[in-house]
């Protein structure tokens, strides 16, 4: 039976003391840099107030909030470079059993934050949701699909072939899409073989329709390139500890960052950089800076010796997809709930925000404020050393 597993380190817990210590610093903070954004861009006052810089790019095009997913799917990849060390020395059957479990449940998860909270309003009645049109992805299902491929990738064909299989898969992506998409333009909203491809296999009342008609930003096809990220970050991960935290391993990551930058930025006059396709370009453009970032980081923090200022991100990185999850059902219990004639959300963000300031200005003071209510859970659980495992 699949569990969640919520582990309490005590003074004498010699596995997990011996595993903090192969932990890096930088890679913590990047984890907990990410979940914080996330949860900034996802829960706004207003949908209808947000700074250019807090909204995905509406169709080809990068924002900072662009890089928030394929963040969180990097820093995937860096926890893997610790985890997987420890199947080399146990039978296959144990890796498979993890792998497979945790898989399903994080998936099961995704699917249970889209059914919450089971009810919905219709002409100011609570009924039932219609269980049969749920959407079927989302991200933590893109999550755990781009962590099972990943797996089997980097354990049977070795970095070698992990390698092989990003450039293959990136390149191949690229030529799917352009000779299976519309003639007139492959990459537009409605003609593009992601489309064609998730409609297939998924009916389109388990889409989403966010964009106006059926379709799946995190749908089955634009997976595929989505497993580099993953698949970068656990190549990043070993790097490191290979090559330790210093000046040389800050300029390789700097550059190497940089040349994808570069190359994404060339290839996407062919191959636009797109997150709702989940392009190739946008695969080369998320890592390269996700490197650098990561770069900086080790100078500030490993070399520099900048600490004093982590420790806020390390609470969010010490239990990431459990303050996710949390942060949603929270904010979709707020939207339901009702004071009045409002939801208990727009009450709080009129009386408690846009009482004082307005606009965008309000909007994102509710999103921090948010942020920093899932903050301070995330800071009780680290100092009653409670982590919730998957």
């Amino acid at each position: 039976m699949h569990k969640l597993t919520i582990v309490r380190d005590t003074a004498d817990s010699g596995l997990l003391k011996s595993f903090a210590s192969e932990r890096y610093l930088s890679l913590d903070v990047l984890r907990g840099l990410t979940i914080a954004l996330m949860v900034v861009v996802n829960n706004p006052g207003s949908w209808g107030n947000i700074f250019a810089p807090f909204r995905h790019a509406a169709w080809h095009g990068f924002t900072v909030t662009d890089l928030v997913f394929p963040s969180f799917l990097f820093v995937v990849g860096n926890a893997m470079s610790f985890s997987m060390r420890k199947f080399e020395t146990q039978p296959e059957s144990a890796f498979l059993k993890k792998v497979f479990k945790r898989t399903a449940l994080i998936f099961l998860i995704g699917m249970f934050l889209h059914l919450f909270p089971f009810v919905t309003r219709e002409d100011g009645a609570i009924v039932l949701k219609d269980f049969t049109s749920v959407r079927i992805m989302g991200v933590l299902q893109r999550i755990a699909l781009c962590y099972f491929i990943a797996s089997l990738v980097i354990h049977y064909l070795k970095p070698k072939g992990a390698l092989i299989f990003s450039v293959v898969t990136l390149l191949s992506y690229w030529g799917i899409m352009y000779f299976f998409g519309a003639p007139a333009d492959p990459y537009s909203l409605e003609g593009n073989a992601a489309l064609k491809f998730d409609r297939f296999f998924i009916p389109d009342q388990n889409l989403y329709k966010g964009f106006g008609i059926p379709f799946d930003p995190e749908g089955l096809l634009s997976t595929l390139p989505a497993v580099v990220n993953v698949i970068a970050g656990y190549f990043a991960g070993v790097f490191i500890q290979k090559n330790g935290n210093n000046l040389n391993s800050v300029l390789k990551l700097g550059v190497a960052g940089g040349l994808l930058v570069a190359v994404a930025l060339v290839w996407d006059t062919t191959f636009p950089i797109n997150k709702p396709l989940w392009t190739s370009s946008y695969v080369l453009h998320s890592v390269g800076l996700s490197l650098i970032i990561l770069a900086a980081l080790i100078l500030i923090i490993e070399i520099a010796g900048y600490v004093k200022w982590t420790y806020f991100f390390e609470a969010f990185g010490k239990n990431p997809l459990f303050i996710f999850a949390l942060a949603t059902l929270l904010i979709k219990t707020l939207s339901f709930v009702r004071v009045g004639e409002v939801s208990l959300q727009k009450w709080i963000y009129d009386n408690f925000f846009l009482t004082w300031t307005e606009g965008k200005t309000a909007s994102l003071l509710f999103a921090l404020t948010y942020m920093l209510v899932m903050w301070l859970i995330g800071y009780w659980m680290d100092k009653k050393k409670i982590y919730v495992k998957v």
